[in-house]
C-alpha cells in the first residue's frame, strides 16, 4: 500500500496525526494497544549499533525514543482515550489540547520507511557528502564520502587520530547527517 493510500484510508477528513509520548520501553505495548482500540500508529525505527562490554550489538530502535504518531480525529474518538492507553504517557499538547503534527512531515517519514516502519538507507551519496556512521567498529563517527564503488562500498575519509584515514564502509552502514 502507498504512503497516499495508507493516509487516505485512516485519515479522514477531520483525522489528524499527533505525537504521542510512551513510558520507557514500551513503545510495542503502547502501538499494540493503540491498535487494539482502532488507532493508526506510526513508530519509525532505524538500525542502532552501539558497544555493550567490549561488543558491538545490532538493534532496532525508535527514530523518535520515546513518541511514536498517532491518527484521530480529535472531535470524534476523543484524545482522552489514547492518553489512558495502557503504555502511553500523554499526548504532547501545547496549551491544554493536543497540537497537530504537519502531515507533511509524516507522510514524508512514511514515504522513507519500510511496511515495518523501518528507516530505509538514502540510496546515493556523492563525494563531499557528510554521513555518519551508523553500525560497525565506526558506529557514531561523522566522515565524509569520498567516493563509491560499482558494488555499492562507499570510500569515506574520517579523522582517526588526529589524521584523515580512508574506510571503506557498506552503503547500509552509513547516514546522511
Amino acid at each position: 500500500m502507498q504512503v497516499w493510500e495508507t493516509l487516505m484510508t485512516y485519515h479522514g477528513p477531520d483525522a489528524a496525526w499527533f505525537l504521542a509520548q510512551f513510558k520507557p520501553n514500551s513503545h510495542r505495548i503502547a502501538e499494540r494497544n493503540l491498535i487494539r482500540q482502532g488507532f493508526q500508529t506510526f513508530l519509525p525505527l532505524h538500525e542502532e549499533t552501539r558497544r555493550a562490554r567490549g561488543k558491538f550489538t545490532t538493534q532496532i530502535r525508535p527514530l523518535f525514543p520515546g513518541y511514536l504518531f498517532v491518527a484521530f480525529d480529535i472531535e470524534k474518538d476523543g484524545w482522552r482515550k489514547v492518553n489512558s492507553t495502557y503504555g502511553i504517557t500523554r499526548i504532547v499538547s501545547l496549551g491544554k489540547d493536543p497540537t497537530p503534527v504537519p502531515l507533511d512531515l509524516v507522510c514524508q517519514l512514511m514515504q522513507r520507511c519500510d511496511r515495518e516502519g523501518q528507516l530505509l538507507p538514502v540510496e546515493e551519496f556523492k563525494p563531499g557528502d557528510a554521513v555518519e556512521v551508523i553500525k560497525g567498529p565506526f558506529a557514531d563517527f561523522i566522515a565524509t564520502v569520498q567516493s563509491i564503488d560499482a558494488d555499492r562500498r562507499v570510500w569515506v575519509l574520517m579523522e582517526i587520530m588526529g589524521g584523515q584515514n580512508r574506510v571503506s564502509v557498506s552503503a547500509e552502514q552509513v547516514r546522511a547527517v
